[in-house]
């Protein structure tokens, strides 16, 4: 029987109703998205490219940069995206030439990418989660060609989010077998603004975390089987959360916590598959890494083009 027969007499979650206050500003930052003057700006042209003893051009790391930026945003090959470029050269009417398909490719390997975003200011509340991008490889190939089964392949990207403005402050990229906490430090180590807050799930540890700062708020929900250390420091917070969790459960705990928030970082992997995909283009580690960071360099100059003001709106019950 199939499972549509009986959907009119099962209980229906309703799905959750937004309304964005700012929407006149959020749709202009949307169609903002997709002009060229967003990704291409004077500072990189004006870094352009130099010309060789041979006369060859010689680009700059930010022009590989804001042509890989472009090809991301756009989703599109390294053959599309140089004609791309080069039409808009044309247009401007300027004396640069575009990357060809084989330098973009080739330069992506060891490409040091700036981080262009604009960071908050002050103290952080970082959110820490990850997701899993898959990688299309031989493997994948095989399946899809002949039919052999093959283990699935997949990296683990690492996201720390600020909790304020949902912009990305850091993030890594590992391979399937790296669990999250051993990402932790890394990702702490990449922010240089003072970090007050830390929420994450049960994945990451204290002492981890204390490592960076004795004087960081924790939120990590205790396991179900979770006992009171007795212990001083971070891991006196964990038995503070025990304490309320046993006292007042844990959806309070949740909302006491601020723990909701964590839903963001969620968000943000909501909009890498939704606006880039689920699959890491390049196949070599090195250059997924740098895929990576041209993917978060990406997302955060969308958010900060146009950021939605949401706020839950309650149904009307008749």
């Amino acid at each position: 029987m199939p499972h549509k027969h009986n959907t009119d007499q099962r209980h229906h979650i309703p799905k959750m109703a937004f309304k964005v206050r700012n929407w006149p500003e959020y749709e202009a930052g949307l169609r903002r998205r997709g002009s060229l003057t967003l990704w291409i700006e004077d500072v990189a042209l004006n870094q352009w490219q130099t010309v060789g003893p041979s006369g060859q051009a010689r680009y700059s790391h930010a022009a590989i940069q804001t042509t890989l930026m472009v090809r991301t945003a756009f989703k599109l090959p390294f053959r599309q995206t140089e004609g791309l470029m080069a039409s808009v050269m044309t247009l401007m009417e300027l004396t640069l030439s575009a990357p060809d398909h084989t330098t973009m490719s080739r330069r992506a390997v060891s490409l040091p990418v700036v981080r262009q975003a604009s960071l908050p200011d002050g103290p952080l509340h970082v959110l820490i989660d990850s997701t899993g991008p898959k990688v299309y490889g031989a493997g994948q190939w095989l399946e899809a060609t002949h039919g052999a089964k093959s283990r699935r392949k997949w990296r683990k990207l690492h996201l720390a989010v600020d909790a304020d403005n949902g912009i990305i402050v850091a993030h890594t990229l590992t391979d399937q077998d790296d669990d999250d906490p051993s990402q932790v430090a890394p990702l702490l180590e990449q922010i240089n603004l003072s970090i007050v807050k830390v929420t994450a799930d049960g994945a990451p540890t204290y002492a981890r975390i204390a490592a960076h700062g004795d004087d960081i708020e924790v939120v990590i929900p205790p396991r179900l089987t979770a006992a009171f250390s007795g212990e001083q420091g971070l891991l006196a917070q964990r038995d503070r959360h025990l304490a309320m969790i046993a006292e007042q459960e844990r959806l309070a705990w949740q909302k006491a916590t601020d723990y909701g928030k964590r839903s963001l970082v969620e968000t943000m992997m909501g909009r890498y598959k939704a606006m880039i995909g689920g699959r890491l283009r390049a196949r070599g580690f090195t250059a997924q890494q740098t895929g990576a960071a041209i993917v978060i360099e990406v997302l955060n100059r969308m958010l900060a083009a146009a950021h939605p003001d949401s706020v839950h709106r309650k149904p009307v019950i008749p």
